[in-house]
């Protein structure tokens, strides 16, 4: 179990999330929910030690609040928190094979059962790949390196609408695999649709968590993040 404590998130002087709480189960999707400026990428990287935090952060019990405000990013990797964040995770001016070679922990079988095109071109610079494919390559980086907890902040950020589906649709087979996926995305209803739970992020400060199905149906979520 992923557990997050009263997270506190600072640039310099600016608190950006305050005295946040979560738990994230293996084999569990829950989606953060707020509007732009509310703190949801800001809590994907204070959970990496990308930026000052305060607070408990633990996995499976073991705390790791040190390696956090120390900002040993490679460490948290090794104890499983693995960042793709938005518009990132590749490095475009490699191959998806360098790529892939640069995070594997483990085979990389799955990954490219997961996403087949990869398949057929490892050899292919992934800065020449199209948006889509390139979140392809973030998510295959992320998986050959092992991850308990999958930290992805706006996934299918501009996306077509039908590679945005496909994109969130193959987290199901991610979550199958035991785990954990915390998940930061736009397009709201199709990420309560595939996750188990909800959190609501308004100004830094977690207002509401709920079964995923409960915040579909509240109306005032859907008012606020889901355009109904």
């Amino acid at each position: 179990m992923l557990r997050v404590e009263e997270l506190q998130v600072r640039y310099g002087g600016h608190v950006a999330v305050e005295k946040a709480h979560l738990c994230l189960a293996p084999g569990e999707i829950a989606v953060v929910l707020g509007a732009n400026g509310a703190g949801k990428s800001s809590l994907l990287r204070g959970l990496v030690g990308l930026v000052t935090v305060e607070g408990r952060v633990s996995v499976e019990e073991e705390d790791l609040t040190t390696l956090l405000r120390t900002g040993r990013t490679e460490k948290l990797i090794r104890k499983g928190l693995y960042l793709v964040p938005e518009r990132g995770g590749v490095f475009r001016s490699l191959s998806v094979r360098e790529n892939l070679l640069l995070a594997a922990r483990g085979s990389w079988q799955k990954a490219l059962e997961l996403f087949p095109p990869l398949a057929e071109r490892l050899s292919q610079q992934v800065g020449t790949m199209s948006g889509g494919e390139q979140r392809m390559v973030a998510l295959a980086r992320a998986l050959v390196a092992q991850p308990r907890y999958l930290l992805l902040d706006e996934p299918t950020l501009g996306l077509a609408p039908l590679l945005a589906r496909q994109l969130l649709q193959s987290l199901e087979a991610i979550r199958r695999e035991g785990v954990g996926i915390l998940l930061v995305e736009q397009n709201a209803e199709l990420a309560l649709r595939i996750a188990q739970r909800g959190y609501v992020l308004e100004r830094g400060r977690m207002v509401k968590e709920a079964p995923a199905d409960r915040l579909l149906h509240d109306p005032t979520v859907r008012k606020a993040y889901l355009g109904a």
